[in-house]
């Protein structure tokens, strides 16, 4: 039994050293065994170290934690074998590391080792964006770098002044005013550092800058870890804010109009994951059971359907060196299983019943329709799930696999590449299907929801069916 950050350090380790034919396998084995040691560990299992005259809780599980870390887990592990065969040694332990240090972020049980895991988040991140080689990713990298490292800063100001006004450092909920009523200079302090990790506005500009100058495997990596990070934090430290729910709101909102007329598709899933996050940020400030059940299971979901899509289109740009709405279509034919595979994400991501996205993304907008307080953000969100279905649902597939025949000459990526990809549309629709037997089953409260009634069913197809007549409008 291990603190399971520690597995993911030593596995970085060990891929960084190994010769090239192992490496693929380690990559796929670490977060495995990460996942036997999650399984083994005795519930309430804690570890400490003292560290400068604090005795730190290195690994303190709340509530909240239990279901990121299976997510970290397993998206560690899906993303691993997608990025199996290629030979870098330093991306590899690059991914390792960042997949461990976001493990160790959700289940730290204090400040500081939040903070240093965050901080290696960061770094190893980068590298990922870096690993490209290109000039433009080289630039990319380091204004992605900057943004993470004024992530790092605020938090670490919010924690010096949450132990002065408190002497408290336990990761729990802080809030953004005392007592009194009056503003707390910690809690907006810390606020803005999980909030810039999880693309606030006008602290977003990082992600759809960096992410879709990553390599095709290494964006993969990054749907997943980073944003998701911040929401767990934002869920434990700001549940019930007021705040989120405008901010969520917004970020639900204005990518929309970005998606729909951005040419690259890696920055259209950019754009989308702000999207998507702004949902999740309604959630967490509607702060009722419902709101934050909607809320994680949404960004579980989302790992899963979001790293789906940046894995059909990181397939189409290894295959084909393009990645641009216009110079792409015609791929169904030489890419039918990638093509297969992305339709699955696209309908996951649009809500489609059957699908994860379904599950969730209707307990949010019920927690929504539910509060007397924000009924008003259900409206905003109907608009943003239809928008989401004309630029992630339809756009995506669309111009990338049908629209005009391109005519270029590709195939399905390599074998490990189309298992991965599998493995997240199989999980996909059976947590669509079964949604009481898998992602309900790590909700962090009491759960007695139901997503497939007559209301959510009908209200759901009819918004997908005007959407999609809508797109078909403005295409003719």
């Amino acid at each position: 039994m291990l603190p399971p950050f520690l597995l993911f350090a030593l596995g970085a380790l060990f891929v960084a050293v190994a010769r090239r034919e192992f490496r693929g396998a380690i990559l796929v084995l670490v977060p495995l065994l990460g996942l036997v040691n999650l399984a083994v560990l005795p519930s309430g299992t804690t570890f400490t170290a003292h560290f400068v005259g604090y005795d730190l809780s290195l690994f303190a599980p709340g509530p909240l934690s239990t279901l990121f870390l299976v997510l970290f887990h397993i998206a560690a592990l899906v993303a691993g074998l997608f990025s199996a065969h290629t030979k870098s040694a330093g991306q590899h332990a690059a991914s390792l590391l960042y997949a461990g240090s976001a493990v160790g972020a959700v289940g730290a049980g204090d400040l500081i080792s939040l903070f240093l895991f965050w901080e290696v988040m960061a770094v190893s991140s980068t590298f990922l964006i870096w690993g490209r080689g290109t000039d433009r990713s080289w630039r990319a990298g380091n204004r992605y770098l900057v943004w993470q490292i004024l992530s790092g800063l605020l938090l670490l100001a919010g924690i010096v002044a949450r132990y002065q006004a408190t002497g408290r450092i336990d990761v729990a909920f802080i809030g953004l005013f005392g007592e009194d009523g009056a503003p707390s200079l910690a809690g907006w302090l810390i606020f803005l550092g999980i909030g810039t990790k999880a693309c606030f506005p006008f602290l977003h500009t990082w992600l759809v800058d960096g992410y879709p100058e990553a390599t095709p495997t290494g964006a993969v990596w990054l749907s997943s870890f980073t944003t998701k990070a911040a929401v767990y934090g934002l869920a434990v430290m700001f549940a019930g804010e007021a705040t989120l729910v405008w901010i969520g709101a917004s970020m639900a909102a204005f990518p929309i109009f970005y998606a729909v007329i951005e040419n690259d598709m890696r920055r259209v899933l950019g754009y989308s994951m702000i999207n998507q996050i702004g949902f999740m940020l309604v959630g967490i400030g509607i702060g009722t059971e419902l709101g934050i059940n909607g809320a994680v299971a949404h960004a579980f979901n989302d790992v899963l359907f979001k790293g789906l899509l940046f894995m059909t289109m990181g397939s189409v740009l290894q295959q084909t060196g393009r990645i641009h709405a216009s110079d792409l279509g015609g791929l169904a034919k030489s890419m039918p299983w990638t093509n297969r595979f992305c339709m699955v994400g696209a309908a996951s991501i649009s809500a489609f019943p059957l699908f994860s996205g379904f599950v969730s993304k209707s307990m949010i907008m019920s927690a929504a329709a539910y509060s007397d307080q924000h009924f008003w953000v259900w409206f905003v969100l109907l608009f943003a799930a239809a928008g989401v279905f004309h630029h992630a649902g339809i756009k995506i597939p669309f111009f990338a696999f049908y629209a005009h025949d391109a005519k270029i000459p590709a195939t399905d990526p390599p074998q490990n590449q189309l298992v991965a990809m599998g493995i997240a549309a199989v999980l996909c629709v059976l947590i669509g299907t079964f949604p009481g037997y898998t992602v309900y089953t790590l909700l962090p409260y009491a759960n007695d929801y139901s997503p497939y009634d007559v209301a959510h069913v009908v209200t759901q197809l009819q918004l997908l069916f005007f959407s999609a007549l809508a797109f078909t409008w403005l295409q003719r």
